[in-house]
């Protein structure tokens, strides 16, 4: 069972990035409904149990906020990198959360070791192939992939932020107030961008609602489920299958079919993080 749902988790978080990229909305529109949405089903939750908050500092509260805000500029860099390159870039880029995660750590004096310096170089390499590649496609291409750079600076920021309040909230409140942090950041972009919040057809909501339901409650909601039976090493691990994973996915159900160049590169950045992950010493969380 623990695998199966691992597997279920796996398939949830792939199909974010295809369901995302298939989606007609701009990409803030897209980032906002999914946090709102996860807001909305936690919020009562977290109210019920609004005793545990009793113990919170302000220090608490502006690491979260800060964490919200960071998770604001991961989710509409990451979904704005899908809606100008393929699924399999922009998801692989963006997992290079893990080596941003090393280099804010070296600057708070933590030095790595050996091996995740190397693992970070291979990714770093697999990156420059990717982008490289995608240079000579498009410009377009290009900026997607720089987009999802930004979206793993935020992805690890978010994490860093988030550290020191995880010991003291429970994880229901932590991201509810990060997801509705998220969301109201989101919707202040919507507006100041233009972007509309409705009027979409059925076939957006009806997408929409998958995204939600994939990524946040059969894939992260689950792998959280997970780290109860499942080292946090293990469920680091098997995030990054959700780079080949949704590759495969955009290719049979979007038609994606980046160069063989990229694929390269993509290879390199896997093998790298899996050094990274399998070699640090402070386990990497998901992020939510």
């Amino acid at each position: 069972m623990t695998w199966f749902l691992a597997v279920v988790a796996l398939l949830g978080v792939s199909a974010s990035g295809p369901l995302m990229a298939a989606t007609a909305a701009p990409a803030m529109v897209i980032a906002f409904w999914r946090n709102a949405a996860a807001t909305a089903v936690l919020a009562p939750f977290a109210v019920r149990r609004r005793a545990d908050l009793a113990g919170l500092r302000w220090r608490d509260l502006r690491g979260t906020v800060f964490a919200g805000l960071m998770l604001a500029v991961h989710f509409a860099a990451w979904v704005g990198a899908l809606k100008l390159t393929t699924v399999a870039a922009a998801t692989a880029l963006t997992c290079t959360q893990l080596v941003w995660v090393v280099a804010i750590d070296r600057l708070r004096g933590v030095r790595p070791g050996r091996r995740v310096v190397v693992g970070c170089t291979v990714a770093s390499v697999g990156v420059l192939v990717v982008s490289g590649v995608d240079f000579t496609v498009s410009s377009r291409a290009l900026l997607g992939d720089l987009l999802a750079i930004v979206g793993g600076l935020g992805a690890a920021l978010y994490l860093v932020a988030g550290e020191g309040a995880r010991r003291r909230l429970t994880t229901t409140h932590y991201t509810t107030l990060c997801y509705g942090v998220c969301a109201l950041v989101l919707a202040v972009g919507c507006v100041a961008t233009g972007a509309s919040f409705v009027g979409y057809d059925a076939r957006v909501w009806v997408l929409l609602a998958s995204v939600t339901v994939c990524a946040q409650l059969l894939g992260h909601s689950v792998l959280n489920h997970l780290l109860v039976v499942m080292s946090p090493t293990v469920i680091s691990l098997l995030l990054l299958l959700e780079v080949p994973a949704a590759a495969l996915l955009a290719a049979a159900f979007l038609g994606q079919a980046p160069p063989a160049g990229v694929y390269l590169g993509l290879g390199l950045v896997v093998v790298g993080l899996v050094v990274v992950v399998r070699s640090r010493r402070t386990p990497v969380e998901p992020v939510a």
